[in-house]
Parts: structure tokens; sequence; C-alpha cells
């Protein structure tokens, strides 16, 4: 009778975040309560970015990457996810038609005031994902400065590490190397022809060559502003006419089910939040 009665009340909360909506503006006012409690007061922040992608794939790619992988996440595990959000670090790409780069300065500050708002709206737990390959030196500076000054929330940035089973299972369906394949190739635009495949012109695949250019290979070990635009000055890294929509799926429900775990672990989390009041505590002595 007991496990009956547990399994019940599993299904009922189920269907309830169901009806919820997942998205923070989609949701009315008085549903916060009920989001905050079903989410355990966790947010996602899918980060994207506005940049070249090639000659053939959409400026927001990076921006449909990360919002369209948050709400399917949400939608097996509940989470609040925020609206669209494409501000980061994107200077090398700044000549390329379509790239939106505000100032250094103020994407940290722009970011931090955004976290201070999802906070200060309930949600002390607040995951960022960022596809913008750009982003992770920037976010891992910016996670790390939150000690900066105490805060009644704590921030994850999710930077997952290479999945060696998953890209072994990957490499029976490629066509290209992974080696390269970094920007607009095969990977990316496979994925696009999952999610959007309205917004993909493979028709412009060629028409700008994605092989690296080596331009710095004889200083390894070292790191400059201009180091990727020295390798791929067209803002493209791959061969984009050998995406398939088949890959794209497989890439798509890789990172969807990789992220539902990292949100289930966030929402349980009950030690990181107790660890950075330590650190807290000991600043002040």
């Amino acid at each position: 009778m007991f496990a009956r009665f547990v399994l019940l009340l599993l299904a009922g909360s189920i269907l309830m975040a169901q009806e919820l909506p997942v998205r923070w503006d989609e949701l009315v006012a008085s549903d916060w309560k009920r989001a905050l409690e079903l989410s355990k007061g966790t947010c996602l922040l899918p980060i994207g970015i506005l940049e070249k992608h090639g000659p053939h794939v959409p400026v927001g790619s990076d921006l449909f990457h990360a919002t369209y992988i948050s709400r399917e996440v949400a939608k097996r595990e509940y989470v609040v996810v925020f609206p669209e959000y494409f501000y980061g670090q994107i200077y090398e790409a700044k000549y390329g038609e379509g790239t939106f780069a505000l100032p250094p300065a103020l994407i940290s500050k722009l970011l931090q005031a955004t976290l201070d708002e999802i906070a200060r709206n309930g949600f002390k737990k607040i995951l960022i994902y960022s596809t913008h390959g750009g982003n992770p030196h920037w976010l891992r500076f910016f996670v790390q400065s939150q000690l900066d000054k105490k805060r009644d929330y704590v921030v994850y940035y999710y930077d997952p590490a290479p999945d060696t089973a998953f890209l072994e299972q990957l490499s029976k369906i490629r066509k290209t190397p992974l080696a390269g394949d970094e920007h607009a190739g095969e990977r990316e635009t496979s994925s696009m022809l999952a999610i959007r495949p309205d917004l993909v012109k493979m028709d412009r695949a060629g028409d700008e060559d994605g092989s690296d250019q080596k331009r710095l290979a004889d200083m390894p070990n070292i790191w400059t502003a201009t180091s990727w635009y020295a390798r791929f000055p067209n803002h493209y890294a791959g061969v984009g006419s050998a995406a398939t929509a088949e890959e794209g799926k497989l890439l798509v429900e890789h990172g969807i089910g990789a992220l539902v775990k990292v949100v289930r672990g966030v929402k349980d989390d009950q030690t990181t939040p107790k660890i950075q009041e330590e650190n807290y505590r000991r600043q002040l002595k």
C-alpha cells in the first residue's frame, strides 16, 4: 500500500511538472512558488552567442543549440530556463558579418546583474550552460570571482569533459575527422540540421575554406588574441558539407541526456552551498 502511495505521489509530481511551463518568460506570477518548489530553486541559464558560422549556418547557431537543449532537458527534469541570452566573449570574430560583441567589462557586469536578479526572484542555484567555444576561459574566471563578495546563491558552470565512449560511437557515422571540426563543420552543421534545418544553407557550405591554416604552428604552447583566427581566418573550422541530420540527432540527444544528469545533480546538491558559506565565513576572520 505504501509503495502504491509513493508511486501515485510521484506520478502527480511528474504531471504537475509537465503542466508547468519551463521557460521563465512563459510562467505566470501565480505559478512562481510552484516553479521554485519543483525546480528546487534551480534556474538554468543557457548562453549562446551571435557570430559568423561559415557561409552556411546561421549566426545564432550557438543560441539555438543552448536554448533548444535546455528546454528539452527541462521537460525531462523540471528546471526553470532563463530566456535567450547571447552576451559573451566573441572578439576574435568581430570582423564577421552578424557578430555581436559587447565591451569586455560590460559582459561580466551584465551577467552578474542577471544572476543577481535571478537569485532575487528566489533561485539560489543557477546553472550556466554555454554552447559557445569562446566562452569557457571567461566563464571559469567569472565563476571563480563569485567568491569576491558574499552572495546568497551558488553559480554552477557546466563544463563537460570529452565522452570517449560517445566519440567512438559518433566516429562510426562521421565522414570527416574530429580533429579540426571546431566551428560550423560537420558536427555543428549536423546539429543545426537536426533542430533548425530551415536555416541551414547546405548549398553554400563549400563556398569558403574551413581548413586549418596553421599560420602560428611554429609557436606551440603560446596563446594570443589571434591564435584561433590564425588557424581559421574564415571563422569556419571543418567541412560543413559532410553534415547529416542523422549525426545531428545523435549529437543533440547525447547533449540532452548529459545535461539532464547535471541538472539533477545540481537540484539535489546540498554540499556546495555549505562549502561556499564556509569560505565566506573564513574570509571574515
